[in-house]
């Protein structure tokens, strides 16, 4: 994930926010990231490594100076946030009374329900890795009225669906198939079948075979000969079959440039 909006700010060390594994360079990105990500903002943002940003980057020492002072009054710290939008002047009082709003419900939330939103946020932003340590931690959560077998096969299935685009498909199908055992969803059944066709050493024991009648598994067998033949079309696959169609010198920059992209984005999973 990357970000890239208008204002100009001459920042000589940005700041990384290592829950989505992006660089801020200005006011305006860090703006935008906490209205649009308010789950991964909510708990211990604000601290000493975001004020120095906000003084010695920024230029914004009198907002350091009232957050640090709000902080240390003992006061909602949500309102720190509110304080930064107001301050940063990209969102108008309409947006962020919005994201008031926005805070006070995901504070209303289940504390399980909550740390839930966290972990799909990160999933929906491609921090796979990051979101399965939520999703494990949810895992030993003590049962109750909220974090039930329903509650709990949804988070099983997330898990899953995290391990599998980690190509870790042994631990997807684990996950998968004790989402089955809370849920019995055709939807995880499914995801279970096409493992177990892409992968043969993932076998579907008998009980869940016997699941599968013959006309789910024709309708599954198509969707996945379609999905296989949808990402050999992907830009991606196009990318790389012209990379290799060029000469060499172009195609071992390109190859560099690939396989940088590929690092990253694995360390970003990881």
């Amino acid at each position: 994930m990357s970000l890239l909006l208008c204002r100009q700010e001459h920042v000589k060390r940005p700041y990384f926010m290592e829950l989505m594994g992006v660089h801020l360079y200005s006011s305006q990105e860090l703006s935008y990231v906490i209205f649009n990500h308010p789950a991964l903002v909510l708990d211990d943002f604000v601290d000493e490594r975001l004020l120095t940003f906000l003084r010695e980057e920024l230029d914004k020492g009198f907002l350091a100076l009232k957050l640090e002072r709000w902080l240390k009054s003992g006061e909602n710290p949500d309102e720190a946030l509110m304080i930064i939008l107001q301050e940063c002047d990209y969102y108008s009082m309409a947006e962020v009374g919005r994201f008031r709003q926005m805070a006070a419900a995901l504070r209303k939330k289940h504390p399980a329900d909550f740390m839930r939103t966290k972990a799909d946020e990160l999933f929906s932003l491609r921090q796979y890795g990051r979101a399965v340590e939520i999703y494990r931690k949810l895992l030993e959560y003590p049962e109750s009225e909220q974090v039930d077998a329903q509650f709990m096969g949804r988070v099983l299935h997330n898990l899953g669906s995290c391990y599998a685009r980690m190509f870790q498909l042994d631990k997807a199908f684990e996950a998968y198939e004790n989402s089955y055992r809370k849920n019995q969803q055709d939807v995880v059944l499914e995801k279970l079948y096409d493992l177990s066709q892409i992968d043969e050493r993932l076998v579907l024991g008998e009980e869940l075979q016997d699941e599968i009648t013959e006309k789910k598994q024709e309708i599954w067998k198509q969707r996945l000969k379609k999905a296989r033949e949808k990402a050999k079309e992907s830009r991606q696959v196009k990318e790389l079959e012209g990379l290799f169609r060029q000469d060499t010198v172009k195609r071992q920059a390109g190859e560099a440039e690939q396989i940088y992209k590929w690092k990253t984005e694995y360390r970003n999973m990881a």
